[in-house]
């Protein structure tokens, strides 16, 4: 009772004092910090950029501030040399079980106000996917949960050292770890947490999971820590040896401590997000698992029922074997490690498996003993939290799985068939998955997903035909528009939230134009399926690929900032027709990015096609002045640039400044200098037509499978140039 009533007098106290104001202050005002220096959120989504980096960076800032409000309040006694008299009067464990809360209602404070003052701010700069559930989440987890952290790491470093200076140094050396050594861990990245990306379109309950793990691991650990270093509080004028001798003689102490540590090395070995997969990964064993003998597999499918409130999968798998070896055998899948299986059954009766520790490309491999029979029947039930490869943990949210959107690849869908060859018609497969009705669902590729049955708890069942061993498949809150274009029937799906930034950019007309103007002038996609044509946006996945009948569109192309930005066209109609583009100059069509100090990429052809289908629609003038007028401006400039005409003084400057002038330059000659080479170019083979069959030519040109890359020379060999005659100085 005799804290209770010291708790309002210490807080009372801790708000009166002027330092606590200007920490509060500092810590307000610090997610700016994230919209100018510090970016640790590499994605150009709009919560990226203006809510997970300011987040981050009030965190980061926020807990080394008041960490220091921590050790300056904690030693406010000493320094005073008052701490006898204060002594006499609240005994010091009274007093350390008082400041502790004190210090973290202040930082609850903070975190409010923090929360108050950007939410208008926020919501600005983020534009119509402005989400209040993100936001609270992103600033709770991202900056709140740092606060707290910092305090009990600064008040268990002066607890046991009883020297402010010294309390310091410890405290900056424990930050310094999580913002540099233990920055690529996400587990132990304290103060910094592994966040690479936030979706604008979809959920972010995967990273939020992630973050909030961390955070409650090391609030364990910590919590632990500073139990330890409650004991050890010098009383009755003892040392540290003597008084913790005397704390202990109470044994729940102790017992809280040890109980706190050991719930957090718990938590922290037994993750349930991250796989152990092999971290060498030119190391590929499970490919090399040998077929099974006069052994083929006639047909499979997979009933699957994810659950997008717990982030879960839950599905019976079936499989029908023919066995002509008359031999008893072995199958073997892979499954996701969050996996665990259960019910095999052979023909109806069960029979033995295992499912192996050794992880490799977040597969783990189950095997299943299996008779001689000719005609085999394989079930088996999987289920769980889908974990993720260990080798991309600090870049988590590819298995998002909610209400809004879900991504099942491969062996997170149904366990995956390792080592048996397809019967005469392949491996006819059959997949059914049932979701909230507010879901589409989208199979990669040419197959068509169709409704078989609708439930009363408001769910449907979806089902599709396909034709592999394994398979990708996409559900989200999707608009979907059919448009035709370039002989193909396009289907083109974006995200329920993007339909205002997708409407206004002219996201259909871009669509048809492209295919149109790209199908006509360059040819046909090879991994279109013929007739029809996916267009998926995806998650924010730092990239795209394609596949027989489908092109996945990452939802960082088609941002309100990404869509803003003049380098890749006039308007944001003309932007979404670049990054359609990419679909002939990047997918289509694959460049090597290895050689940095090249300007030579897929952004020069695709900027140059841009300008050429703007040139086509609004005429000569337009693209004149918002396309060649714009690139010369920027490439006579760069040939002023103080660097470029003094390499030596770029190289003598800071990493992070070099590398900052270095990237604005190489964009500069990606995305204006080598479209205006290939303008140049066209003129000397003799006008557009001429280029066009050129680029058509190696658009569709046989490609090495040991380098299918389209280089510089390859360019210029199809031109009858050389690189001097394409010289712009």
């Amino acid at each position: 009772m005799k804290l209770l009533r010291l708790f309002p007098l210490e807080l009372g106290r801790l708000l009166h004092s002027r330092m606590t104001w200007l920490i509060v202050l500092l810590t307000v005002i610090s997610p700016a910090v994230g919209l100018v220096l510090y970016k640790p959120a590499i994605a150009s989504t709009m919560l990226s950029m203006y809510l997970a980096n300011p987040a981050l960076a009030g965190g980061a800032a926020g807990g080394i501030l008041f960490g220091l409000l921590t050790v300056y309040e904690l030693d406010r006694a000493g320094r005073s040399r008052v701490e006898v008299l204060t002594n006499a009067v609240v005994s010091p464990l009274a007093a350390a079980l008082v400041r502790l809360p004190a210090l973290l209602a202040a930082a609850g404070l903070a975190l409010v106000l923090t929360m108050l003052v950007w939410l208008p701010i926020s919501c600005g700069l983020i534009g119509s996917i402005f989400d209040g559930g993100d936001y609270v989440l992103a600033y709770l987890l991202f900056m709140g949960l740092a606060l707290p952290l910092s305090i009990l790491a600064a008040s268990a470093a002066y607890q046991y050292t009883r020297r402010a200076d010294l309390s310091l140094v410890l405290f900056a050396a424990f930050a310094a770890l999580s913002l540099t050594v233990w920055a690529d861990n996400w587990q132990l990245c304290w103060l910094n947490p592994c966040v690479w990306a936030l979706s604008d379109d979809f959920s972010n309950f995967r990273i939020f999971r992630s973050v909030a793990w961390m955070r409650l691991t090391w609030l364990a650990a910590l919590a632990g820590i500073w139990t330890v270093s409650y004991l050890c509080i010098r009383q009755y004028g003892k040392g540290l040896p003597g008084s913790l001798a005397r704390s202990v003689r109470r044994a729940h102490r102790p017992i809280i401590a040890l109980s706190l540590l050991a719930c957090s090395g718990f938590a922290y070995a037994a993750q349930p997000l991250v796989d152990h997969s092999n971290p060498d990964q030119t190391v590929m064993d499970f490919y090399q698992v040998p077929y099974a003998e006069n052994v083929v597999c006639t047909s499979r499918s997979a009933q699957v029922f994810p659950d997008t409130t717990a982030g879960t999968v839950s599905g019976t798998a079936a499989y029908r074997f023919r066995n002509t070896s008359g031999q008893a055998w072995t199958a073997a899948f892979g499954v996701n490690p969050g996996y665990t299986i259960s019910n095999v059954r052979v023909n109806g009766a069960e029979v033995p498996f295992s499912v192996s520790d050794y992880q490799e490309y977040n597969e783990a491999m189950l095997e299943v003993a299996l008779p001689s029979d000719r005609e085999i029947e394989l079930t088996m039930d999987y289920g769980g939290f889908p974990r993720e490869n260990r080798n991309v943990s600090i870049m988590q949210g590819g298995t998002e799985i909610s209400s809004e959107y879900l991504c099942l690849e491969n062996a997170g869908l149904s366990p995956r068939l390792m080592n048996v060859l397809p019967g005469e018609n392949g491996y006819p497969t059959t997949i059914e998955i049932t979701l909230p009705a507010s879901m589409s669902v989208i199979p990669f590729g040419a197959s068509k997903a169709e409704v078989v049955a609708e439930q009363t708890d408001g769910t449907k069942t979806w089902r599709y035909d396909s034709n592999s061993a394994g398979g990708i498949l996409y559900a989200g809150d999707y608009i979907r528009q059919d448009i035709q274009a370039g002989g193909m029937d396009i289907e083109f799906y974006y995200g329920r939230k993007h339909q205002a930034v997708m409407e206004a950019a002219g996201a259909a007309e871009a669509v048809k134009s492209v295919v149109d103007y790209c199908t006509a002038h360059y040819g046909m996609l090879s991994f279109g399926s013929g007739d029809t044509l996916k267009l998926i946006q995806s998650r924010v996945t730092g990239g795209g690929y394609a596949a027989n009948g489908a092109s996945l569109l990452d939802e960082a192309d088609f941002t309100a900032d990404n869509l803003s930005d003049t380098g890749k066209g006039g308007g944001a109609g003309e932007v979404m027709i670049h990054e359609l583009v990419h679909q002939w100059w990047g997918l289509g069509n694959m460049f090597d990015a290895s050689d940095e100090s090249s300007p030579w990429s897929a952004e020069g052809l695709t900027v140059y096609t841009t300008y050429r289908i703007v040139k086509e629609r609004y005429g000569p003038s337009y693209a004149q002045e918002h396309y060649v007028d714009q690139w010369q401006q920027a490439v006579d400039n760069y040939y002023l640039n103080f660097y470029v005409r003094n390499p030596d003084y770029l190289e003598a400057l800071p990493e992070e400044e070099r590398l900052e002038i270095s990237n604005s330059l190489r964009y500069v000659r990606q995305y204006c200098e080598m479209p205006l080479k290939i303008l140049k170019a066209e003129q000397l083979v003799g006008g557009e037509e001429a280029m066009d069959r050129i680029l058509r030519g190696l658009f569709n040109r046989e490609l090495d499978p040991m380098y299918p890359y389209l280089t510089y020379q390859d360019f210029l060999n199809a031109c009858g140039l050389t690189e001097e005659d394409l010289n712009l100085a």
